[in-house]
């Protein structure tokens, strides 16, 4: 049985024990949190809750350690310190700073032993997949990633570490006519700003400045800046009837041209329609945490992505029953 922790139990923490469950050679042994833990209750039996200041305590008992935290603020300073105790997988999705990401992972993972699999997920993840194999297939062509619509967990938690916001939803929404015209095959030339908008839903604490709050997430680098940004502010029980859920989804596509001229057009398209975000996120997450098990028990260190995973590792079928059935 692989041995799983966990560290955070939101939305991901809570996913990773649903998934856990359904998969029968991994067992759930512990959950780190930085709330008091005796006010978690968790849903396996037999699961101990330690406070995250205990981390290092319980190296030996755990073979693979997934941090749940938010990309904006816990998971670049979470993973580098976990990786020293642990063999690790997160979903740090900040595009823009995964090669830093990696180079601080990679430094500490080497020099500890242990593997760390950073940004899993479905963008960064299985999009990132699918943008691979669509460029080593159609090497002259052009790449297109749509996001949603559907709640974005990264945004909606960068826009609660603002100062006197309570609560947020951000829904990413793809622009229909920029879909239309990727789809089609004209290849356009199509900006940050013109392929997406994002639409905030904010529960402000009480006497909290408003002006400040919306330019504070529409100046945001690397989340709103390059994107048109609409703003509502709203009641908690607003929030909690009409955006308890967190569906999400979207398209990579691929569009290419083979032949001796290129007179030959080739469009690829993998696409996901997802009722919960951090469900989806932590069936992935658990998958390549068996991975992680497995390359570190072969001796392999160091910082990887998905990509440099081999898909055999994914799976606990038997390696016969997939070049019987999924070749």
């Amino acid at each position: 049985m692989i041995r799983l922790g966990i560290l955070g139990y939101g939305n991901l923490g809570r996913g990773i024990e649903c998934a856990v469950r359904h998969n029968s050679d991994m067992k759930l042994v512990a959950v780190f949190t930085r709330r008091d833990p005796a006010s978690v209750k968790v849903r396996t039996e037999g699961v101990t809750v330690y406070s995250a200041d205990e981390l290092a305590a319980h190296r030996d008992e755990i073979d693979v350690l997934i941090l749940c935290g938010g990309s904006a603020t816990d998971l670049p300073g979470q993973t580098p310190e976990a990786v020293k105790y642990y063999n690790v997988v997160d979903s740090f999705d900040t595009h823009a700073r995964i090669p830093e990401h990696f180079e601080n992972v990679d430094k500490a993972a080497k020099a500890a032993g242990h593997i760390g699999i950073i940004s899993c997920g479905w963008d960064p993840g299985m999009f990132s997949i699918a943008r691979l194999y669509g460029n080593v297939i159609l090497p002259d062509g052009k790449d297109y990633t749509f996001w949603g619509k559907g709640v974005s967990q990264g945004h909606s938690d960068a826009i609660r570490r603002i100062k006197g916001v309570a609560d947020a939803r951000q829904y990413t929404i793809p622009v229909p006519a920029a879909l239309e015209a990727v789809r089609s095959g004209s290849d356009p030339e199509l900006t940050t700003r013109q392929k997406h908008t994002r639409e905030c839903f904010v529960v402000a604490e009480e006497g909290a400045d408003l002006n400040r709050i919306e330019n504070e997430i529409k100046t945001m680098p690397n989340y709103f800046a390059d994107y048109d940004t609409t703003v509502h502010f709203i009641s908690m029980e607003e929030l909690k009837r009409d955006h308890a859920g967190l569906p999400h989804g979207g398209s990579v596509i691929r569009t290419g041209s083979s032949g001796w001229d290129n007179e030959n057009r080739h469009t690829i398209e993998y696409s996901l329609k997802l009722d919960s975000n951090p469900e989806f996120t932590t069936q992935v997450l658990v998958a390549f945490a068996r991975a992680a098990y497995r390359m570190n028990r072969d001796g392999v260190s160091g910082c990887k992505t998905v990509l440099d995973i081999p898909p055999i590792l994914l799976s606990n079928m038997d390696p016969a029953d997939i070049r019987a059935h999924l070749v």
